[in-house]
């Protein structure tokens, strides 16, 4: 799933940090901002996205594993499986090997460097705003710990050199940015001449109708559901990587690349029965949601993390129409290149 960008957050820490109070409030800090419209979510991002981390992180881990983000399906392949043909497409793409420098923007729980980590040698640096996933992703990495490191920092003002790296990747987390040229253009600076970056965007497909109230109502959903900003359409992400300084190589929904009787959403429709996948299921997420409302009566957990379960639940849902309508894709997948005579 997504991941986080943004600046420093030292309070940033999990559900189960929180005392009871402060779930409540940090839930309701964060609807707030959301529901102070557009400009104040990029306006308040930082504050946004710590937010929202805070309170999903754990949940995120317990459903997904170490690697917050959809994948296209082929019949017969586990879900763990899929995630990681998506990753190492990536890192296909960007040739990677060892003696690299790679950034990961927004490297969330350390799932996807690891692995790539592990299966192409190339070192990673990890620029997270969230202490406590940079904590979990140095746990998820501890056997590469030599080839991953990590940067408590913001990707709209990544603390390094110009001409730092060799590649760089962002797997669903840009679309987090308040400003997108501005993020690629930060990543841009970073890159040496003729190093590449590939990704996974989130994206409003060309069959996205505004004037459609449906289609607005899924949009809306997942907006909220996921501490964006607001949505780009495909083409709009190309145009901001150009407008950042990249040659644009290749860009097109991975979405296509789903086997059709398993699409990225399947995870969250319930069909594959396995006991790992029940809490992704829409019965796993009601019976965790019933368990979260009969505990927060009992005082085994804080008030207010039932509400997150349902905003999840609801966000699951929009995703999954999303996807069926054709209207969404997590996975809209872009590669760049510096040009070598950048900064000449």
């Amino acid at each position: 799933m997504t991941r986080v960008p943004a600046g420093k957050h030292a309070n940033s820490r999990s559900l189960g940090d929180l005392a009871s109070d402060e779930v409540k409030s940090v839930f309701d800090q964060y609807t707030g901002i959301h529901d102070a419209g557009l400009e104040r979510r990029r306006e308040r991002y930082e504050s946004y996205v710590n937010h929202y981390y805070d309170l999903v992180t754990d949940f995120y881990e317990f459903g997904w594993g170490q690697s917050f983000h959809f994948a296209p399906g082929r019949s017969g392949e586990s879900f763990r499986a899929q995630l990681l043909r998506h990753q190492l497409f990536l890192g296909d793409r960007l040739s990677l090997r060892p003696g690299m420098q790679v950034l990961d923007v927004g490297c969330g729980v350390g799932g996807p460097m690891g692995n790539l980590a592990r299966h192409t040698g190339a070192s990673f640096v990890g620029i997270n705003n969230s202490a406590y996933q940079i904590k979990r992703a140095k746990v998820h990495t501890r056997d590469v710990r030599s080839l991953c490191r990590f940067i408590h920092g913001n990707f709209m003002q990544i603390p390094e050199r110009d001409d730092r790296y060799d590649a760089a990747i962002a797997i669903e987390s840009t679309p987090h940015a308040p400003d997108k040229t501005a993020a690629f253009r930060e990543i841009f600076r970073v890159l040496r001449p003729g190093a590449r970056f590939a990704g996974y965007e989130w994206c409003l497909t060309e069959e996205f109708d505004p004037g459609n109230a449906e289609h607005r109502r899924i949009r809306e959903d997942i907006v909220v559901g996921d501490a964006l900003p607001d949505i780009a359409r495909t083409h709009e992400i190309d145009g901001a990587l150009c407008a950042a300084g990249f040659e644009l190589v290749d860009s097109h929904d991975r979405a296509s690349a789903s086997d059709p009787t398993t699409p990225w959403y399947r995870a969250l429709q319930g069909r594959d029965l396995s006991l790992r996948g029940i809490p992704r299921t829409p019965v796993g997420r009601a019976l965790t949601n019933l368990v979260l409302r009969v505990g927060e009566r009992l005082r085994v957990f804080p008030d207010g993390a039932a509400a997150v379960s349902s905003l999840l639940n609801r966000t699951a849902d929009a995703l999954v129409a999303g996807g069926s309508t054709g209207i969404f894709t997590p996975m809209y997948f872009f590669l760049a290149r510096k040009p070598r005579w950048a900064g000449d």
